[in-house]
């Protein structure tokens, strides 16, 4: 194998603690063929699909991206921004920044943004990294709940990236934060300033993106920590148990996926007397299309259409200041162990020139 060079690296450069940030991506662009490459990576993820392989190219190539990205394509429209782009994308700029302006002078990290699939890609970003000399690495899916379709494809890829370095970092990985105290407390804070605002309604719907039933079957612990989540949640807000709900939206497909299905429980809860809901969907840690399309316009509709009268969502996190402090200290307990995190001065400037000049001495290129 060819290794990518470290050509940038000078004996005696200060070194850095990086912090990769990944959410799951976006086209580049409202625009059909932008559309269809996004989704065709995306869904050639053995992760995401686990489908035999050669079954699997001829389902994705010959039906879904020939039909599916033109409908794709409408509903990033109803979300586009025409000065922004993609909701998904320039939330998670702004979490970044501030992430980096939260921690500067704690931790002196660098924070970088990523998406598994689409740009700016985790090859890029592990590239600017590299050129910051980033020797200690900090991997944070934003994604608070594991499932081996997330947390694990981030992963993977990241895993791919460092492969073709020469000299990898340091690495830490943080696989979940779905019962973090700080996290928690973020998202109470969001609904009881939601409620101070707009009024509590009947029930709060806690709606997370579904997967396959069979997942669950074969281990994935992803079930098990939406429905913690939600429990702290519901406990933080002193809810009883006729007072909240979990459900899954975003299925695809014929098999079974985790129910209850969001879009089938709207439509029956006001036959069960509940008129007024407030949705909130936690394992999104920024808007998205999924959150502005699919829950506050079309499940919305699905309520009201059934003779619901108050729907009300309540958005995710974003770059809201509770939810930057959570990730910040997040971040900043996993940096435990390393220099940085324990505010020790690995940089110190005639400790770096003696170390240059002895490998100078030793015939490193000057």
């Amino acid at each position: 194998m060819k290794y990518l060079g470290d050509a940038d690296y000078q004996h005696g450069s200060p070194s850095r603690l990086g912090v990769l940030l990944v959410n799951l991506g976006t086209p580049d662009s409202t625009d059909v063929p932008d559309v269809r490459r996004y989704l065709k990576e995306f869904l050639s993820d053995p992760r995401v699909v686990e489908v035999p392989r050669v079954l699997w190219w001829l389902i994705l190539n010959v039906v879904i991206l020939r039909l599916r990205p033109a409908k794709t394509a409408e509903a990033y429209k109803s979300v586009w921004d025409d000065e922004n782009g993609s909701p998904l994308l320039s939330i998670s700029k702004k979490q970044a920044a501030a992430l980096n302006t939260k921690l500067t002078g704690h931790l002196d990290a660098k924070v970088v943004l990523a998406m598994r699939y689409g740009n700016p890609s985790i090859a890029d970003a592990l590239t600017e990294l590299r050129h910051a000399n980033v020797r200690r690495l900090i991997v944070l899916p934003m994604y608070p709940q594991y499932s081996g379709s997330t947390v694990a494809s981030v992963f993977d890829e990241v895993s791919k990236q460092l492969s073709k370095l020469r000299w990898i970092p340091e690495c830490r990985f943080i696989t979940q934060y779905f019962d973090e105290p700080s996290y928690i407390e973020a998202l109470a804070t969001s609904v009881r300033d939601h409620w101070q605002e707009h009024g509590k309604a009947q029930q709060l719907v806690m709606s997370y993106h579904g997967i396959p039933q069979k997942y669950r079957t074969k281990g994935d612990p992803y079930f098990c920590q939406c429905q913690a989540t939600s429990r702290l949640l519901a406990n933080a807000l002193q809810l009883s148990s006729d007072e909240h709900r979990v459900v899954f939206q975003s299925r695809f497909g014929r098999e079974p996926w985790l129910q209850p299905y969001c879009d089938e429980t709207l439509k029956l809860l006001p036959s069960e007397g509940v008129k007024s809901i407030n949705v909130i969907c936690p394992g999104f840690a920024a808007d998205c299309l999924e959150t502005i399309e699919e829950i506050d316009e079309e499940n919305r509709e699905y309520f009201i259409h059934a003779g619901g009268e108050e729907f009300s969502y309540i958005p995710a996190l974003n770059d809201q200041t509770a939810h930057i402090n959570a990730l910040a200290s997040l971040i900043a307990r996993h940096s435990k162990g390393w220099p940085e995190g324990d505010q020790i001065d690995v940089n110190d400037k005639e400790a770096l020139a003696a170390s240059k000049q002895r490998a100078l001495a030793l015939g490193a290129p000057a």
